[in-house]
């Protein structure tokens, strides 16, 4: 499980922010489905994530497995900022992500392109829930699919290399930056470990 950079952290800490107070019906899995299509396009155009989370693929779809395990007791940092409430739902309970009172989205953390990619997914999928979006992280030979397998690949984690298209005329620019991430990020927790230690 990868450990996040504080840059990271606050870059996920306040897409959660901006997702809960930009869209209607913002749950769990809805909030899950759009951080993944999120990491996943910002990584398809620069070879590194947003938030530096890992996914595994679920029944139900791509789960960032370190916010799932924080869900039911958040850390304070995201506790701080938001609040989860259980709404009735037709036959269901969601789990609703409600932003605290006087807390604002902090647009510091974020690139104009990772602005860009959260504002554009916030408009697409504002009023829709999350069982609609189900086509999309679900989707015939993407990411998700490529690695659930009919429930053979259950758990496992979704390499973000999967987002990069076959067709992509920068696919060897895209894996190339991917590449030199993954050599820094290592660079760091070794750094880390040592210091640690």
């Amino acid at each position: 499980m990868p450990v996040l950079t504080q840059s990271e952290r606050q870059r996920l800490l306040h897409a959660v922010v901006f997702f809960a107070s930009h869209t209607q019906h913002c749950g769990k899995i809805k909030l899950f489905k759009l951080l993944y299509l999120l990491d996943f396009e910002h990584f398809r155009q620069t070879g590194k994530s947003a938030t530096g989370l890992d996914y595994q693929a679920w029944k139900f779809g791509p789960v960032p497995i370190e916010l799932m395990e924080e869900w039911e007791d958040l850390g304070p940092d995201l506790a701080n900022l938001v609040h989860i409430v259980e709404e009735k739902v037709i036959d269901f309970e969601r789990q609703a992500v409600k932003v605290n009172g006087g807390v604002q989205f902090d647009a510091e953390p974020f690139s104009p392109r990772q602005l860009r990619i959260m504002r554009s997914l916030a408009e697409q999928y504002r009023d829709t829930y999350s069982p609609k979006m189900i086509d999309v992280t679900h989707a015939q030979n993407g990411a998700w699919d490529r690695v659930w397998q009919n429930g053979q690949g259950a758990h496992r984690v979704i390499p973000y290399e999967l987002a990069i298209g076959e067709t992509d005329p920068h696919s060897d620019v895209v894996r190339e930056l991917a590449q030199e991430q993954a050599q820094y990020r290592a660079a760091l927790m070794a750094v880390r470990h040592a210091e640690a230690a």
